[in-house]
């Protein structure tokens, strides 16, 4: 028989060796890094796979003096955004309507805008701004419980919002904006992008009119989604002259017009319908496609 069944020397030593092992091997995994260093940007995005943000160095923006034929959008996001950096009160906002005419455009502009204005205020702390992507919608709830305890304000930001038919993703953008138990954090804004005025589409709509036993209470239930914004802000077709002065706005503030090394205005005009003539469409985002190529030919950059 084995007197030291019960556990003797030998059990002990090779559990404390066992302890020293896992300690040096705990010694060697890497540092789990923080969600995120708040200090390290003033943007980030959402990296929904690890509930991390990753800083963004430079923000893909332009300067809200470009935007034009938008004057009064411009000014009703601009101040909405400015009461909320400022710990008012303020609104979701659901920016929607025809393509390219600068809805995302105007969110990363009064981002930037409002930090510069503000940044001389005594304890002023820079609004963050947040990007999550359509597709990681659902993990909104997980970002707005990350963003809660941080000692910043944020605006979180999803460009060109929509759901299809059988994605029940709303759901989670409902509870996590107005209708769940702990709501909107008071730190945080969300800001959408979307070519449709109600995010769905109209055949999921529809699809849900023709199978509910209900008609009615579906549909309203779907729609009821973009009750969650406080502000609607419509964006239109733009017409031939505003067209034409975003052209010319941008012309002139990358030096492309004649004196020393541009063209004529007249020619830039001429060109710039023809352009648009091409692309079936006249916008902001033709406007700034049809400047690219100018300066490309007259060796010059927009950067």
């Amino acid at each position: 028989m084995n007197k030291d069944s019960g556990g003797g020397p030998a059990d002990s030593l090779s559990g404390k060796a066992l302890e020293r092992i896992a300690a040096a091997l705990e010694k060697l995994l890497p540092a789990e890094p923080p969600p995120c260093d708040f200090d390290s940007a003033d943007a980030f995005v959402f990296a929904a796979a690890a509930a991390r943000l990753q800083p963004v160095g430079r923000v893909n923006r332009v300067d809200m003096a470009l935007l034009r034929g938008i004057d009064r959008l411009r000014d009703i996001l601009s101040d909405n955004t400015e009461r909320f950096a400022k710990g008012f009160s303020a609104n979701n906002a659901l920016l929607w309507g025809a393509r390219g005419m600068g809805k995302s455009s105007l969110v990363k502009a009064a981002h930037a805008e409002i930090n510069a204005r503000l940044t001389a205020c005594p304890g002023f702390k820079p609004l963050k701004l947040v990007e999550i992507h359509r597709e990681d919608i659902d993990s909104l709830p997980g970002l707005m419980a990350l963003l809660r305890e941080a000692p910043y304000r944020f605006l979180v930001f999803c460009d060109d919002l929509s759901f299809d038919a059988a994605d029940t993703n709303y759901k989670s953008l409902k509870a996590a904006l107005e209708g769940g138990i702990e709501g909107r954090p008071r730190n945080v804004i969300f800001y959408a992008t979307s070519n449709r005025r109600h995010i769905l589409s109209r055949e999921m709509v529809e699809n849900e009119r023709g199978t509910a036993i209900n008609p009615g209470d579906s549909v309203e239930e779907k729609v009821s989604l973009s009750d969650r914004f406080g502000l609607w802000l419509g964006f239109y077709s733009c017409s031939q002259e505003d067209y034409l002065a975003m052209v010319l706005g941008y012309a002139e503030y990358f030096g492309l017009l004649a004196d020393p090394a541009g063209i004529e205005r007249e020619a830039i005009e001429r060109e710039a319908l023809e352009w648009a003539v091409t692309r079936g469409s006249r916008s902001g985002r033709t406007a700034w496609q049809y400047i690219q190529d100018l300066a490309g030919r007259l060796e010059k950059t927009t950067e």
